[in-house]
């Protein structure tokens, strides 16, 4: 069984994955599979640097992803540019990672971008994580260091909230403590078990 968990940026997507995988779930998270195919060498590391430049580049070889989030979250084609040249690599990989995992567990996959890149017609159930948006941007302005004014942006760039929710099979609503977060996944997590016999 594969199971999609999206939401907008600082929602708590990690927070509801995280929780799944405790249950017994493989959990990719689709952020870090990218984080990987940026690294220095990689075919996608060197697409971002033909099309955005070396200023974008550490001391170090790897690709400033604060520069990059700058550039791009400024301008809507050039974040556009970044996702073609992302997306269908992080998706091949994402691919990979499921055929392994698929026959030994279910498979969470985690990602901002599901809705977006169309990845939402391969999963058999998808899982919205809402949270109310103040605590959004506390939670990102804390845990990342971030201004008010680059979380807004980051949140204007994704699909509005009420659209990823017109595709939702479930809705968590993490705006409440840990522990209410945990109660709905764990219903949602025994509405799977009986719909898969088990798992």
């Amino acid at each position: 069984m594969i199971i999609g968990v999206t939401g907008s940026f600082g929602s708590g997507k990690t927070t509801a994955s995280r929780m799944f995988g405790s249950m017994g779930s493989r959990v990719i998270d689709a952020d870090i599979v990218c984080r990987k195919l940026m690294l220095p060498g990689k075919a996608v590391y060197k697409k971002i640097i033909r099309h955005f430049g070396e200023d974008i580049v550490r001391a170090d070889k790897s690709i400033d992803r604060v520069k990059l989030a700058d550039i791009v979250f400024d301008n809507a084609s050039k974040l556009r540019l970044l996702n073609r040249l992302v997306h269908p690599e992080t998706i091949k990989e994402i691919e990979r990672l499921i055929f392994r995992w698929k026959t030994t567990a279910p498979v969470v996959v985690e990602g901002a971008l599901l809705i977006e890149s169309g990845f939402y017609k391969k999963l058999d159930s998808l899982v919205v994580v809402r949270s109310e948006r103040a605590k959004q941007i506390d939670r990102l302005m804390r845990a990342k260091g971030m201004t008010k004014k680059a979380v807004l942006k980051r949140l204007r760039s994704q699909a509005p909230l009420k659209k990823k929710l017109a595709f939702a099979d479930f809705v968590i609503d993490n705006s409440g403590s840990k522990n209410e977060t945990r109660t709905q996944v764990k219903k949602i997590w025994k509405q799977f078990r009986r719909r898969r016999g088990g798992l």
